[in-house]
């Protein structure tokens, strides 16, 4: 399987987790390959507060969640493996389909979302 196919797949099993719980959410773009999410909050620099993203590179597919930034608590837990995944502090990247890290990345993206519900930003 090329890169591109196999990052489409990758790409769409993220994107699904990130819109799993995006009800509410703004979504800024949803193109193939370029999802992007924003809350309804506003900053003091009067920009909305960014949720996340996924995005086809040209080596790896990134997801990207920046509760994890806002509070790196939520990362508490996580498994080495999906820690090896992170670029930065609130991105992770993918070269290939990984059912158990896509498992714990689903649970993470959940509790940043209850985090942000619980600050308000949602």
């Amino acid at each position: 399987m090329t890169d591109e196919r196999q990052f489409a797949g990758i790409f769409s099993e993220l994107r699904s987790i990130i819109l799993g719980v995006a009800g509410d959410l703004v979504i800024v773009r949803d193109e193939p390959g370029d999802l992007h999410i924003d809350t309804r909050h506003v900053m003091k620099n009067n920009k909305p507060l960014f949720f996340g993203a996924v995005n086809i590179k040209k080596r790896y597919v990134g997801y990207h969640l920046m509760p994890v930034y806002v509070r790196p608590a939520l990362l508490d837990g996580v498994s080495d493996g999906l820690r090896a995944r992170m670029q930065g502090k609130s991105c992770f990247n993918f070269t290939r389909r990984d059912a158990p890290m896509f498992k714990e990345l689903e649970i993470v993206t959940k509790a940043g979302y209850d985090f942000y519900r619980r600050e308000n930003y949602v």
